[in-house]
């Protein structure tokens, strides 16, 4: 009977070993940083207006792009939210954009607002971008609008770069009882201040 209860808590320990290594190794690859972008950017079009006629475009693939070219960069791997998978740092991604017809220019801004990897708010950044171009020229307007967010991009970049506390939160090693919070719930979180590197 003892032989039995034994060979038993063995076979359970191996079952829970091989459910729980699979997601241990996901946390030891996943990367430092990820990037939330609302859904409605994916789904839902904006106006870019001319005085005669408005384009209609959506933010989350330009953003999202923008973003991993960017922050990949500036802050080495950067993965972009689904589901509940966990990373070091959350960063969530409020993009918003016009084109200003007078002067033929798209004018774009980011704002970034970070969290740590357990749902703690830093700071949020903010960055704009501006670019001279045609509105009714398909091609110009993708590569115009795919300028700007980068433009805008890069300047988060620097200001985040620039903060100390958001390099010491990436260079510091997470606690193993720390429990990381499912990217997919940043927008449930507290909104963090406005850092003073936006100004």
């Amino acid at each position: 009977m003892r032989h039995y209860r034994l060979a038993r808590s063995l076979v359970g320990l191996a079952f829970a070993g091989l459910l729980m290594g699979p997601a241990n190794a996901k946390d030891a690859d996943a990367p430092s940083m990820l990037v939330f972008i609302h859904p409605q950017d994916y789904s839902s079009e904006v106006s870019l207006r001319h005085y005669y006629y408005n384009h209609w475009v959506t933010q989350g693939p330009s953003v999202e792009s923008a973003a991993k070219e960017v922050l990949g960069q500036a802050f080495g791997e950067v993965g972009v939210c689904e589901g509940n998978n966990p990373g070091k740092t959350l960063v969530w991604l409020r993009p918003s954009i016009f084109y200003n017809p007078l002067m033929k220019q798209y004018h774009s801004k980011i704002r970034a607002s970070v969290y740590s990897g357990t749902g703690k708010p830093l700071a949020t950044y903010v960055g704009e971008g501006m670019a001279d171009g045609f509105l009714d020229i398909r091609a110009d307007r993708e590569r115009k609008i795919s300028t700007v967010y980068k433009l805008a991009m890069t300047t988060v970049a620097e200001k985040m770069k620039a903060d100390p506390a958001l390099q010491n939160l990436l260079k510091a090693e997470v606690p193993a009882d720390n429990a990381p919070a499912p990217c997919s719930m940043v927008t449930l979180l507290p909104a963090p201040a406005v850092s003073v590197m936006s100004f």
